[in-house]
């Protein structure tokens, strides 16, 4: 997740300097069973460094699920062959320093063909720097800062959140409004530049005007000062860009307030944070990624599969992006005939200029980065619900 403050990212970089010391002394030390080029081992070694508990272990496990559920499917096909992935996984415990270390490890370990990294964006600038300079193949996911995707070794598999949200954008234009007030966590840098560029750039084009932008630090839990203020602004619609339980809040302050009309979000506001909200946080609708809910062949595809590996479980965006990532070293191999490093790289290179139907729909990239169509859903006060292309066309 893109929850890095801008003001600190300095001192993550410089933290990212200092563990490239520790690389390079350890570099020379690097072990046994370093895979060589077009060699497929019985056994294709794939580290994940995640969140596994610590704050945000829910989009972690989630993406895990998504990892070994792909793992699953390619070594059951027989994908890659006689050649079988295998997930170690490591806990980054929602800690930068301890996602540094494991990543540091792993690239250390000439055993290890690439590394599907953190979710938060604090971690993946950090370890960035680390693996382009190993040159280890490393898939993010989340992690939309800049300073992420950084070179031929560096991938996402997330599609940074602004290539998407304009579609809520070209939702409020049909739907006529002209006025709107803006509450967003300057705290997080996906959703500052949200806040600060995306949305006060679009205003000649979709034809609104901000009546008032209002940031708030991540640590704030009550914003019924600003919710009284937006309602006595009367805007045609609130645009509200906070992260988990904090939209359930600021929803509930709103209606409170007397605020009854449209209000946009973003997709931290789904994996049922609003639920607490119930009826008050209806109207509440965003664009996102991933719905499981979307049409998409491949789509409808990952979401019966995962369903039937984990109960009947609903996947959330966070599984999808981590099951396209490892299908993405999956092709990467099988592209390049071989799971060395190199070959991966290589083998990345191709998947990144073809692009490939997955559990996002279909997936596309801007040099390493990824894009997806994305949908808009909508929280009708138990459930989110698909908002089809019919009906934002209206």
């Amino acid at each position: 997740m893109s929850r890095v403050d801008r003001k600190v990212r300095r001192r993550l970089l410089g933290a990212a300097s200092a563990f490239g010391v520790l690389f390079t002394a350890a570099c020379g030390s690097g072990g046994n069973g370093t895979v060589a080029d077009g060699d497929l081992p019985a056994e294709i070694k794939v580290v994940s460094v995640t969140d596994q508990t610590g704050t945000t272990a829910y989009v972690g496990n989630s993406q895990l699920k998504g990892i070994e559920l792909a793992i699953q499917e390619i070594n059951e096909q027989n994908y890659l062959g006689d050649s079988k992935i295998v997930l170690q996984k490591r806990d980054s415990a929602s800690d930068t320093q301890t996602a540094v270390s494991q990543a540091t490890e792993t690239l250390t370990d000439k055993s290890v063909s690439a590394l599907l990294g953190p979710v938060l964006s604090a971690h993946a600038v950090a370890i960035a720097p680390l693996v382009e300079r190993a040159g280890l193949p490393t898939i993010f996911t989340q992690s939309g800062s800049e300073g992420v995707v950084i070179g031929d070794y560096t991938y996402r598999a997330t599609a940074p959140m602004e290539t998407y949200f304009v579609k809520a954008l070209e939702r409020l234009q049909q739907q006529g409004v002209k006025t709107v007030s803006v509450l967003y966590n300057a705290g997080n840098v996906t959703l500052a530049g949200l806040g600060e560029k995306t949305i006060p750039e679009g205003q000649e084009k979709y034809g609104y005007r901000i009546l008032s932008s209002t940031s708030v630090q991540a640590t704030t839990q009550d914003f019924g000062t600003t919710a009284t203020k937006i309602a006595g602004e009367k805007p045609d619609a609130v645009i509200v860009l906070l992260v988990g339980a904090g939209n359930s809040t600021a929803m509930s302050q709103l209606r409170q307030a007397g605020y009854t009309g449209t209000v946009v979000g973003n997709p931290a506001a789904g994996a049922g944070n609003l639920a607490p909200a119930g009826a008050a946080g209806a109207g509440m609708y965003w664009a996102t990624d991933f719905s499981f809910h979307q049409k998409d062949e491949s789509s409808q595809q990952f979401v019966e599969a995962y369903r039937a590996e984990y109960n009947g479980e609903n996947p959330l965006n966070y599984a999808a992006e981590g099951y396209d990532a490892t299908w993405m070293l999956a092709h990467a191999a099988k592209n390049a005939g071989g799971a060395s490093r190199d070959d991966l790289q290589r083998g990345l290179e191709q998947v990144v200029a073809e692009g490939f139907d997955g559990a996002l729909g279909p997936v596309r990239f801007e040099g390493n980065d990824m894009r997806v169509n994305g949908v808009l859903v909508e929280w009708n006060g138990t459930e989110e619900v698909l908002i089809d292309d019919q009906e934002s066309a209206k």
